[in-house]
This record gives structure tokens, sequence and C-alpha cells, in this order.
């Protein structure tokens, strides 16, 4: 096995998180695209570990669920009760026995930490030879175990936060809980660890202590960015996690050649792909699988969720939901396309318009105010403002086929399943029940009668009575 290539990577994500006031797991809330555990384990795959571990425990079925999904390959193991990050390590070795090779350990509630974090923390324990090597940072230490080191700088232990000494609470470098361990030594050293503390649980954290006390070598990476190593406890923290993530994203794009025009109202998940010269607008929302081809303009106000955008196509105020828009189409304002709905190129889709499992074909034009069901529009077709393909009959879903170059008057009501041929029209106000024909004029509608003189008899003494007999005066 290459030394670069751990053994295992253990991701613990067993605890509860009751600062998350939450009936869901506390690793199972989501940012940027992932849930947090998702995350970790995403993290955790770029170093190609031989096995992928998670420790599960609160909510074990729907945390196993989600690592499942997330990485079907990655091993589950249970820790019925929470006694501690060594108790969790501890489970791993007596479910799955000895780790020949690196050990790393992270967690499931750590999800700014980047896989070249982990790569440098993998690198330096091997060229250290160490027995473990302690990820680092310097700050605000609040909360976590100081990093205790002698006259001369060299480690010597960590120390909990409710078990320091006030003189150890001064100290500004802190344990990030983040390790790698020889497997080997680790397997042995998890099993001298006591609850010799105020929690009456087993730190982690010991194992380090275990190790140097046996004359082994202990190494320690510093973080170049803190935030990489906080863990989110509640909504606050979720909410600043979720915030540099994005900003992270954006940052990436933009380096790319994508044009954010507002960052801080721009929201973009680790899954989105953007082309180059792609713009994105403010107070957009990319989510899921989306992929933007290179010079879209996305936005302002839109929603796209698992959308593909086609090269040049223009999106403005639209909500677009597992739908392609092809290249050079025009979108919106204030439309909404449906799941199944395919746009092909250079059609237009306007004002207050809604699809749902419908085809547009090149060309074709669907400007305003109009609701498309379980239909084809063929190329270069024009629907009419205000028309109404009748789909559901209230028991099952028809289909509508409008041919190419075919123009439908506004205000139409197409009743499906219904056709209307190449080059076929209908008359403006029509109820269209049968199929039109190609070149073919579809009238469904009552003929006009006008009644002369029935306002000045129905309604005298109004307004309209009024200007109708001047009108007629004149």
């Amino acid at each position: 096995m290459s030394e670069s290539r751990p053994a295992a990577v253990l991701v613990l994500a067993a605890g509860e998180g009751r600062r998350m006031k939450s009936r869901l797991p506390k690793v199972l809330h989501s940012l940027c695209g992932r849930s947090m555990v998702g995350h970790a384990l995403a993290v955790a795959g770029e170093l190609d570990p031989e096995r992928l571990v998670v420790v599960v425990g609160h909510g074990r079925d729907q945390v196993s669920a989600e690592v499942t999904g997330q990485s079907p390959g990655a091993l589950v193991v249970v820790q019925d009760q929470q006694l501690g990050t060594g108790h969790a390590v501890r489970m791993v070795t007596e479910t799955l026995g000895d780790f020949r090779g690196t050990v790393v350990v992270t967690y499931g509630d750590m999800p700014l930490l980047r896989g070249q974090t982990l790569r440098e923390l993998v690198d330096v324990h091997h060229a250290g030879g160490n027995a473990v090597t302690v990820l680092t940072a310097t700050g605000d230490p609040a909360g976590y175990g100081r990093i205790v080191r002698d006259a001369d700088g060299a480690f010597l232990r960590i120390v909990e936060q409710r078990d320091a000494t006030p003189a150890e609470l001064a100290i500004d470098e802190y344990n990030s809980g983040c390790y790698a361990f020889d497997g080997a030594l680790l397997a042995d050293a998890i099993k001298r660890v006591t609850t010799d503390n105020t929690q009456q649980q087993e730190y982690l954290t010991d194992v380090v202590g275990i190790l140097r006390g046996d004359g082994h070598p202990i190494g320690t990476v510093l973080a170049a960015d803190v935030a990489e190593i906080h863990g989110v406890n509640d909504r606050v923290q979720l909410a600043a996690a979720r915030r540099a993530l994005n900003d992270r994203i954006l940052e990436h794009w933009m380096r790319a050649g994508v044009t954010i025009v507002d960052p801080a109202t721009t929201w973009v998940d680790v899954t989105v792909t953007i082309g180059q010269d792609a713009e994105i607008g403010p107070q957009v929302q990319l989510t899921g699988a989306t992929a933007i081809a290179d010079g879209a303009r996305i936005g302002p106000g839109c929603l796209l969720e698992d959308a593909v955008v086609g090269k040049d196509a223009v999106l403005l105020y639209a909500v677009c939901r597992q739908a392609e828009v092809g290249p050079g189409v025009t979108v919106g304002p204030y439309a909404f396309l449906r799941p199944g709905t395919r746009i092909s190129e250079n059609a237009h889709i306007g004002c207050h318009v809604e699809l749902k499992n419908a085809e547009v074909g090149p060309g074709a034009k669907v400007p305003h105010l109009t609701y498309v069901g379980d239909a084809h529009i063929g190329a270069d077709a024009n629907i009419g403002a205000g028309t109404i393909f009748a789909n559901y009959d209230g028991v099952g879903k028809h289909h509508t086929d409008v041919g190419e170059h075919a123009f439908v008057g506004s205000n139409s009501v197409l009743v499906a399943p219904v056709a209307i041929g190449d080059g076929a029209y209908t008359a403006a106000g029509s109820v269209i029940t049968g199929d039109v024909a190609s070149g073919e004029l579809g009238v469904a509608r009552g003929r006009q009668h006008n009644s002369h003189g029935w306002v000045e008899r129905k309604r005298q003494g109004t307004r309209s009575a009024d200007a109708a007999k001047r009108a007629r005066s004149e």
C-alpha cells in the first residue's frame, strides 16, 4: 500500500447535537448542497483511503442511510453509547480489527475542512515517521483542548478545556480533533484509555499522551485557515459555516472566469458547474446538479434546481426545476419551468408562463400568461397570450401536440388529448377539443351578437347610459 494512501479514514458522527434543537441528527443538517456528514465523506474520499469508516450513534438509521447514499462503499460502525471520541475509535477497532498503515480521524460536523489540509497532515505524518500527527490551530481557543508544549516548543500533551489549569487555558494553540495515527500503535493505545476525567469519558486526546509516554514521536500541523477546523454545534454556527463555504465556492468560480455580480446574495451548491463567461446576477440560487454552460446569463432573481442551461441562454426572474434550457433560449421574467421540461435552442419563454413535462421546439415562442403541461410544441410555433393546455381530466394526464409554425390564438384552451397540425391556426378565445389538421383554422367559440340600445334600456340613469346617449346624439 502506498504511504500516501491511508489505511482508513474514520469519520466520527455519533453525537446528538442537542444545541441544534432539532429532530434531525446534527450531521444531517445541510449547507451548500450537502449534509455536514456528506461534506466530511467527500473530503475523506479525496484521500482515497483503503477503508472509509463512519461511526454513527444518535439517529443511526437516518445517518447510516445518508452515509450509504453519499458513499456506497463506506463502512458504518455503531457507537451505542456516546462515551467520548476515544470510545468511538475503540468501537471501530473492536468491530473491524486493527489497521496496518495510517489512520486519519475526522468529524461529521466539520464541513469546512479541505482535502488538501488532510493531505498535508498525512504527508507530514509520513515524513516525520510519527506515531501520531495532530492538526492544530491558533486563535480563540474557547471550547477546544489546548496544545501544551515544553520550554523548547516540543509537544507535551493535549488538555481538554474543562480539565485545564488557568495557565493552560491561556494557551492560544488548540487541538482540532483531527489526527493521523499509526494504525498499529493506535489499536494498542486505545485499549489503555481511561475515564479519569471530569466527564468520565474516553478521550481520543489521551491516546496522544499514551503514545508520547511510550517514547513515540508526536508531530503537529498548523492549519492555514482556522475556519476549516471549526465544528458546527448550533444553527448560528451552521449559518456562519454556510456563508464561509458559499464564499469559497463563489471565489472558485470567479477565478475560473464566471462573473458573480453580487456575491452577497448569490448561493451556489458544491455540486453545481458553471461555464466560462457565464454571468450570475443578484439574488440567484443554483442548487443540486445544475449545470450552466458558457456565456449563459442567470438572474437576477432565479432559482435553479438540477437544471441544465445551454450556451448563451438568458434566464430572468425564473424558477427552473429539473428542466433543460437549450442554447440561446430566453426565459422570463417570472417563468416556472417544472420537471420534464425541455426548451430547444433559440426558443422564448416569456412572462408568467408555466411549463411541466413539456418540449418546446427550436425558435418556438410561448410569450405570455400561459400554462403548458404534457405537451410538445413544434419548431417556430407561436402560443398566444393566456393559452391553457388543459392536460388533466380529473383522473389522468393527457398529451397535446402543436406542430411546426402553428399559431395558437390568444386565450385558447387546448383540451388534451388533441393535436394542432403544422402551420395550423386556432382562433383567439377558442376551446379546442378536436384535432386541427395542418393548414386549417380551428374556431370553437360562440358567435358574437350585439343588442342595439341595451344599455340605455336596461341601465337607465347610470353614467354608462348617459355616455352612450351622448355618443349617439353626436
